[in-house]
């Protein structure tokens, strides 16, 4: 089975007759809204009734864990579900009230839709200009793409003199400013940011957050940012959501969820019982494990100081 008939397989909207009919995505405001979005691989569903909410101009974060459901959000948003063998099952997103589903990568981000995947996904025997300009494929305006390469190069001067160099050979740091330069260079109405923080040095990825923000401010940017890192997430964003084994556990502002106890234990190192309070929740039927810092009534308590364990019955 190719690739487009699996997608065609569950997918509510057909995406080869909508490609056939070259039909664009006019979205009139960028407004990015999924609502009982569920999304399986096979039998395993991965997305269980997501429902997210981009407004334009707006910063939002999702935060999960490894296996939450976060780059299958990604991979639903941009159209890439059937490359990893996925299909949407039920649900919709729309982007300024029209329809993605099923539409071309290539519409969507012409439609101001663009990613930084997750590890970067450079060209790694390009240069690095090369790679930044590979942003602007969909474009054909050439005074502003030259433009708009100068403004990368503004917002992150230490690439002008790597301009010149392959991509495989820079840091993980230097990588990583060239993948959301290149997806800015498609002047893209909504960023989506893939696990930026990962294997990055935190000084670097305080920096690309600091970014992120003024691109925001500045050019009206909406961000979506995916990310493990939530204490830096809930700094930068002004609402956020919280995946859990594919569905969302928790939505609110960035205050509300930075004060929320279950969010500081699972995602910011707090203390408390959240912890055990959520396995109670998301596991029914299990037995609680203790608490941190406690034991649980089969433990026998440790020996006193300068004395010896006692010796197991026979």
């Amino acid at each position: 089975m190719n690739p487009t008939e699996l997608d065609n397989q569950d997918q509510p909207v057909n995406p080869t007759e909508l490609d056939n009919q070259n039909q664009p995505v006019n979205p009139t405001g960028l407004d990015l809204r999924i609502e009982g979005l569920e999304v399986a691989y096979g039998g395993v569903t991965a997305l269980n009734n997501v429902n997210i909410t981009v407004p334009s101009g707006g910063f939002i974060s999702v935060l999960g864990a490894n296996g939450a459901g976060k780059t299958t959000l990604v991979r639903s948003i941009t159209s890439l579900l059937y490359l990893h063998k996925g299909r949407v099952r039920k649900g919709s997103i729309t982007l300024g009230g029209q329809s993605i589903l099923g539409r071309k990568s290539t519409a969507i981000v012409k439609a101001g839709v663009a990613q930084v995947p997750e590890g970067r996904k450079l060209f790694p025997n390009l240069t690095v200009k090369e790679n930044l300009l590979c942003g602007a494929a969909s474009r054909s305006d050439t005074d502003g793409i030259d433009d708009s390469l100068e403004q990368n190069l503004e917002l992150f001067p230490q690439l002008r003199p790597l301009l010149g160099q392959t991509a495989g050979l820079l840091s993980g740091g230097e990588q990583q400013m060239v993948a959301v330069g290149r997806a800015l260079m498609s002047q893209p109405a909504l960023l989506i940011c893939d696990e930026l923080s990962l294997g990055l040095a935190p000084r670097i990825v305080h920096r690309l957050f600091e970014l992120l923000t003024e691109i925001n401010k500045a050019r009206g940017t909406s961000i979506l940012v995916i990310e493990q890192n939530a204490s830096l997430a809930l700094q930068h964003a002004a609402h956020a959501y919280v995946l859990e084994l594919g569905r969302v556990l928790l939505e609110g502002t960035a205050a509300e969820l930075r004060g929320n106890p279950m969010v500081q234990e699972l995602y910011l190192g707090g203390g408390g019982e959240a912890h055990t309070s959520y396995a109670a929740i998301e596991r029914p039927g299990r037995e609680r494990s203790p608490a941190h810092g406690q034991r649980s009534p089969s433990d026998k308590p440790p020996p006193a100081p300068g004395q010896r364990s006692p010796v197991p019955e026979p």
